[in-house]
């Protein structure tokens, strides 16, 4: 059975004045988050853009992800904490979501150094978020791994 998430926004004016409330539809957690485009190219200013809960979904896929590796390998982790940095750019004339770096640090009692570093780039790979944006987005992870 498919998993079908919504989420609304509503936009008032022109793109460079313009600006719009962002709201989750299907778990209702989140109401009129301020987004416009100078939150996305400028400073924030208390508001998100697409890539800021870009970032959110991929850091948090990511985490699932690796949990669910480390679990399968005997040694389900402690904590993961994980930071998704996604990088928005002009590429010629067009705006574009270039990078998504992935940080973590994490604790995983029994698993080695190794094997949780690759168990990192598995997740990294794999998750599905990672997966949506593979071939056209560059993703990278550090894995730092707590004794």
């Amino acid at each position: 059975m498919a998993a079908v998430r919504t989420a609304t926004v509503t936009w008032q004016g022109d793109l460079a004045n313009g600006s719009g409330g962002v709201s989750s539809g299907s778990s209702g957690t989140f109401q009129d988050l301020p987004v416009s485009w100078a939150s996305r190219t400028e400073a924030p200013e208390g508001r998100t853009s697409p890539e800021e809960l870009l970032a959110a979904a991929h850091a948090s896929c990511f985490a699932m992800a690796f949990s669910a590796g480390l679990g399968k390998a005997g040694t389900p982790p402690e904590h993961l904490h994980v930071e998704a940095e996604v990088t928005f750019d002009k590429v010629g004339d067009d705006w574009t979501v270039v990078s998504s770096a992935l940080t973590v640090l994490g604790r995983a009692p029994g698993s080695s150094e190794e094997d949780f570093l690759a168990a990192a780039e598995a997740a990294k790979d794999g998750c599905p978020i990672s997966r949506a944006l593979k071939g056209n987005v560059q993703l990278s992870v550090d894995a730092t791994y707590e004794e």
